[in-house]
């Protein structure tokens, strides 16, 4: 996996991932994130909210029915699932155990929201947890 030279978010997507995780507080928020990837420079386009089935505030899954649905829309959108959201409303926006486990069987990057911190840092598993830069536009 190449480590990417940046993750782009627009103002707005940067609200409305902070607005759902402070609806789902004190449990962690999901999304997957659709967008393009040219000359290893992330873009983010749209955002699929998920539901995290765990309903916990140090863990979360996806269900396979909406992570099936997401694949389906981002290819009818012409675009890439390049990344996974997820808060930790409690924490530091790194990457826990249990993420690095997930991390390196899903190689895309991985954008984690601090609700405690207002934060958002992104990391991409290769060989070991790599944070990539976060660019707000």
């Amino acid at each position: 996996m190449t480590v990417p030279k940046s993750i782009t978010l627009s103002k707005n997507q940067v609200e409305v991932l902070k607005k759902y995780s402070n609806r789902n507080s004190p449990n962690e928020s999901c999304a997957i994130l659709f967008g393009n990837n040219i000359n290893n420079t992330i873009t983010i386009r749209e955002i699929f909210l998920t539901e995290n089935i765990e309903k916990s505030p140090v863990n979360f899954t996806i269900s396979n029915e909406e992570l099936i649905t997401a694949y389906s829309q981002a290819e009818e959108m012409n675009l890439e699932v390049i990344g996974i959201f997820h808060s930790h409303p409690d924490s530091v926006p790194y990457p826990s155990s249990t993420d690095e486990k997930y991390m390196e069987i899903n190689p895309v990057t991985w954008i984690i929201f601090s609700n405690r911190h207002d934060e958002f840092k992104a990391y991409i598993y290769n060989s070991g947890i790599v944070p990539v830069p976060v660019k707000i536009m």
